[in-house]
């Protein structure tokens, strides 16, 4: 009984010891937030007195905002409005691509703004050369839309997570799935 317990013993610790632990690293956009920054958006434009009787429109389909305004200088009013609320709810600027600017129904201009999700193909192996280059004991792996860090340690991960967020990247990150 005893030499069974030992081998038990051995064997539990060389799978402990062969455990990877990992992370995910996503760019996405929580969209119940977006629809609480359009509510407000739209909430400040009903109550601006300078957009009375003009043509300025707020609409959001679930996935991207569309703006119609007057002119330019209206839009552009509207872009801020917009711009404001999302920032306030934690929206990172870098995950919002505004669409080229168009004329509208009559005399008015529109404008859609789209949300950034996932990590592009040729961004995430930039991402991933990098991590390398540092040196970190890590491997990288790109799954879909984001990239999956796994590691023996998890001191190793922690690392990595601190170098990725020191990075001047051109779209958010999020650290998911910890284990």
């Amino acid at each position: 009984m005893h030499l069974l317990g030992a081998h038990l013993a051995v064997f539990y610790t060389a799978r402990m010891a062969s455990q990877d632990f990992s992370f995910d690293i996503v760019s996405k956009v929580d969209f119940a937030e977006v629809k609480n920054a359009f509510n407000q958006a739209e909430k400040e434009l009903q109550n601006r007195y300078d957009f009375r009787g003009t043509a300025a429109k707020l609409d959001f389909d679930g996935t991207e905002i569309s703006m119609t305004a007057d002119d330019e200088f209206r839009l552009d009013q509207l872009r801020d409005i917009v711009f404001s609320k999302l920032i306030k709810r934690n929206i990172d600027a870098r995950s919002l691509d505004y669409k080229k600017v168009e004329p509208g129904p009559g005399v008015s201009v529109k404008q859609k703004v789209a949300f950034k999700q996932g990590i592009e193909q040729d961004k995430a192996k930039a991402l991933i050369k990098q991590i390398k280059d540092k040196g970190l004991k890590v491997n990288a792996q790109i799954q879909g839309d984001e990239l999956r860090v796994s590691a023996k340690s998890k001191d190793d991960l922690q690392k990595t997570i601190q170098f990725v967020k020191s990075l001047e990247l051109e779209f958010p990150v999020d650290f998911v799935n910890y284990r």
